[in-house]
């Protein structure tokens, strides 16, 4: 993690890009004023089990990772977050002052705006626009879960790892993603070897193309 300096214009229109959701400009103006500018690398872990939570990240630029561990240690992917989106588990934990159950992930080089944790819920009462932006980040993550449920009770495997790749590949903005096979097998809590299996299998069908780290999603 490293501290980041802008230009207060070139901040400015990152944040209204990212966020044309928040209307208040009073809020803008407090979030500019206030909000902590870092880069985390890709891979680096922003927030881990057992820890507590430091601030509020508003996502400018990037992606990032949440994923859950299970009490055998093996971990499964629940969802993205991209930018214009926060970490929902951030404000339950600041609010709450808990200890975080997920660990969150630079998914490629990231780029947020920290909030500090005493303003999440003064803005709450103060400004409409974030209320409805907290309660809308909920919204979006239960449903997320619940796909997440329903892929490992209801979708076969090759379904399942399908559906992985072209919401990657979405949450990056890119077909191409430079991903190792063990680390697709570690989202979804498969072997390295049947994942192996199944993505040749999708390449025979023009689903995918494969290459050394890098697997590309072909559009239907």
């Amino acid at each position: 993690m490293n501290t980041v300096q802008m230009p207060q214009s070139e901040l400015q229109q990152l944040l209204y890009r990212a966020y044309p959701q928040l209307g208040e400009k009073a809020l803008k103006e407090e979030i500019l004023q206030l909000g902590k500018l870092l880069r985390f690398e890709a891979g680096e872990i922003m927030m881990d089990y057992g820890s507590y939570v430091k601030f509020v990240p508003l996502i400018l630029e990037g992606s990032i990772k949440v994923t859950r561990e299970g009490n055998d240690g093996t971990e499964i992917l629940l969802y993205y977050i991209k930018a214009g989106e926060s970490c929902t588990m951030s404000f339950t934990c600041c609010m709450l002052n808990k200890k975080s159950e997920i660990r969150t992930e630079a998914e490629e080089d990231t780029l947020v705006l920290g909030i500090p944790l005493k303003y999440v819920d003064e803005w709450m009462n103060r400004y409409q626009s974030w209320k409805n932006f907290v309660m809308l980040s909920y919204d979006n993550r239960m449903l997320e879960l619940i796909r997440t449920i329903d892929s490992l009770v209801f979708q076969k495997m090759d379904e399942r790892l399908l559906k992985y790749l072209q919401t990657k590949a979405k949450t990056k903005g890119s077909p191409v993603l430079e991903v190792t096979h063990q680390e697709i097998a570690t989202d979804l809590n498969a072997s390295r070897e049947a994942i192996s299996r199944l993505l040749k299998q999708m390449e025979k069908q023009g689903l995918v193309q494969l290459g050394r780290n890098m697997i590309t999603v072909v559009s239907k």
